[in-house]
């Protein structure tokens, strides 16, 4: 009951880190779909591999009832999402080399916080922030993060299909002491009827 807990609480949040992945490298497909021109690999490989880690996380939390029964099947999968999320962080790996972010002074006094469409100033201070870096740096974090949520998750599964086993084979071997017993109780009583009756057919 515990690790199931567990299970369903890093499920919520491995979907919740994949929607806004999905948002942000959607935005960067549809750039270039619309500009007739191809998806490099480093967006296109975590864009696939977060499609499809979405919809697995999201039909496992929603049907866990069925899914204990194969828990050790979901902790198979979930391995296999470890790999393919190393994969697209490492093909998206050159992003972290970047600065997204560049502060520069100004000859401005401090009158607050003044926001622009390319940053904001602060006590004398211009922040410039790249979005399109921001935004692939952010899919990169989020992708290291579902690679250690996925590894969680399949550990966790892998407790629940055990303790799932030990319960159903506690169970057969409950239902067949029952049966045993029951035959048994059977063939006691069918034992004491044929001694009755040879008792009454001897003494008539």
């Amino acid at each position: 009951m515990l690790f199931g807990i567990f299970f369903a609480f890093w499920r919520f949040m491995e979907i919740v880190t994949l929607i806004p992945t999905l948002g942000m490298l959607s935005y960067f497909v549809h750039i270039y779909a619309s500009n007739n021109a191809l998806t490099p690999n480093y967006i296109l490989v975590l864009f696939i591999v977060s499609v499809l880690a979405a919809v697995w996380a999201i039909a496992t939390l929603f049907t866990y009832h069925r899914a204990k029964s194969n828990a050790l099947f979901v902790s198979f999968v979930d391995l296999c999402f470890i790999g393919a999320f190393i994969a697209g962080v490492y093909e998206l790996r050159a992003i972290g080399g970047y600065d997204c972010t560049s502060i520069s002074s100004n000859d401005r006094p401090f009158f607050g916080i003044s926001v622009g469409s390319s940053g904001f100033t602060l006590s004398g201070f211009s922040v410039k922030t790249d979005k399109t870096c921001a935004m692939l740096k952010a899919c990169f974090a989020f992708g290291i993060m579902n690679c250690i949520f996925f590894a969680i998750t399949s550990l966790l599964a892998l407790f629940v299909g055990r303790g799932h086993s030990k319960e159903k084979d506690i169970y057969v071997r409950e239902s067949h002491y029952s049966r045993s017993g029951h035959r048994r109780s059977g063939s006691h009583r069918s034992h004491r009827s044929s001694h009755s009756g040879t008792r009454r057919h001897a003494y008539v």
